[in-house]
């Protein structure tokens, strides 16, 4: 297999090598190298080529198409995301668990193929989808939504909220605090954070009196990930026949990122 930019290194691999699942017992044995699987996974998320047109020296694309999509069915993406996640903020010499968060949406254009959980952001001018994304303060991702660009701000928020809740444990024990926009504000939306999950929402507000791109304190880290995701050419478009796809490979951009930082 040819050395590519996206590819893992073996320090890299090492670190979540034992996280995939063994082959099923009682089946044919494996065949196939999952660090080749996992880097061509990481060729077409980098890339943003279709699975297709995976380099000849990968695994056939079915193969690894077919392990991308056994992976996220049976939250072999969320384990190992989950996992890394944890490592890298006791890493950074942080708690495992978050005492903030942000919260943020961004609207992307779908490809041409496209058709399903396809809206319209009036907003942003946007026809596509809209990815609400929870964030820590180091600006990890917590969980991730995908919807038609149509699904409004708080309305999503209250989905991804309900995500980010649902990781319970040590994950989330800490978190009493979320950091939204102005797009968020509303006395019924942030009762009802206080009442679901007794969080506190505070909303920070663009000055009028600035023109252009302003740092806006504790959420600017949201923006900050977007930018990091662009990074990678299938995640500049949704290119995505599915919404949970688009969420996968979000998390996967994820993995890749923090695998980097801890090696």
């Amino acid at each position: 297999m040819n050395i590519y930019p996206s590819n893992l290194t073996w320090e890299q691999w090492e670190l979540i090598v034992d996280l995939f699942p063994e082959s099923k017992p009682g089946g044919r044995p494996r065949e196939v190298s999952i660090y080749a699987v996992m880097n061509a996974i990481l060729y077409v998320l980098c890339q943003g080529c279709t699975w297709r047109a995976l380099p000849g020296d990968f695994p056939a694309w079915s193969t690894v198409y077919g392990y991308f999509w056994r992976w996220y069915k049976d939250g072999t993406w969320l384990k190992i995301h989950d996992k890394l996640y944890q490592w890298v903020r006791v890493a950074a010499e942080h708690e495992p668990s978050p005492s903030e968060a942000a919260v943020d949406s961004q609207s992307v254009e779908t490809a041409t193929m496209i058709s399903q959980e396809v809206g319209y952001d009036a907003g942003k001018q946007i026809h596509g989808r809209k990815r609400h994304l929870s964030v820590d303060l180091l600006g990890l991702v917590l969980r991730v939504l995908v919807t038609s660009a149509s699904v409004p701000e708080r309305a999503g928020a209250k989905k991804v909220l309900k995500r980010v809740h649902r990781m319970g444990g040590e994950s989330i024990n800490r978190l009493h605090t979320i950091w939204m926009d102005g797009e968020y504000r509303g006395e019924d939306f942030m009762q009802w954070v206080m009442d679901m999950f007794r969080w506190i929402v505070e909303i920070v507000l663009r000055p009028l009196e600035k023109k252009g791109f302003v740092l806006l304190p504790k959420r600017w880290v949201v923006e900050r990930t977007f930018v990091w995701l662009n990074w990678c050419q299938r995640l500049s478009k949704d290119y995505e026949k599915l919404p949970e796809t688009s969420e996968t490979f979000i998390y996967i951009a994820m993995i890749r990122i923090m695998v980097r930082r801890l090696a």
